[in-house]
């Protein structure tokens, strides 16, 4: 049975740290593209906004705290997890909260709405092929996609689909931003992904022996 955290290769840490903050950064800028474009966003991201909205607080603030409970999920169902986990709920929310200062809101404008929904993708896409490949620990939301189609014995894609369809449901409920680009995001983001894992060449944990 596999530890319950990835052991941490100090010698390589310092360079993979770096490269996991460039993709915890893009991964920020997209969020907030995505907000501003303003036609609908992802699921985590509709939750995040409504949850802001609803407490007066920041996206970014919600996007930590609720990686944070996601997290919590995880552990209990007894998932690995990473230093890049714990990174990827401390840093990608400031981030987030960073870029909204300088990002304005695209609304009123479709042809810049739809480019900025368009780019956001893209860089989710991007972000993730950089963050995977320092291998450092799952995502918190992808962690407990894993525990999930674990014990239940299904599949990874019906153990997120039916996760993200749960999050949507949520933040529209509680009046988050669903719309047209919600569902270009669902349709979208796996080809920008694995294009994305092409591009840099990445190989998904697991699929080798791990190196320091």
């Amino acid at each position: 049975m596999l530890p319950m955290f990835k052991p941490i290769h100090w010698k390589s840490f310092p360079q993979k740290f770096f490269i996991a903050q460039i993709g915890f950064a893009i991964y920020g800028l997209a969020i907030a593209l995505i907000i501003q474009a303003d036609l609908g966003t992802g699921p985590w991201a509709v939750l995040a906004v409504a949850l802001a909205d609803l407490t007066g607080t920041t996206p970014g603030t919600m996007v930590v705290l609720t990686g944070l409970l996601v997290l919590v999920g995880a552990i209990s169902m007894k998932e690995q997890i990473g230093w890049g986990t714990v990174g990827n709920i401390l840093f990608i929310g400031p981030w987030l909260d960073f870029f909204l200062i300088f990002i304005p809101s695209l609304k009123g404008n479709l042809v810049y709405q739809i480019v900025g929904l368009l780019i956001s993708i893209g860089l989710t896409g991007i972000a993730t092929g950089v963050y995977i490949s320092v291998n450092a620990g799952a995502g918190p939301r992808d962690s407990l996609m894993m525990a999930i189609s674990r014990i239940s014995g299904r599949s990874v894609q019906l153990s997120r689909a039916v996760i993200e369809v749960l999050v949507v449901l949520v933040g529209w409920l509680l009046k988050g931003p669903v719309g047209i680009g919600t569902l270009m995001f669902a349709l979208l983001i796996g080809p920008a992904v694995q294009g994305s894992f092409r591009i840099f060449k990445v190989k998904l944990p697991n699929s080798e022996e791990e190196g320091s």
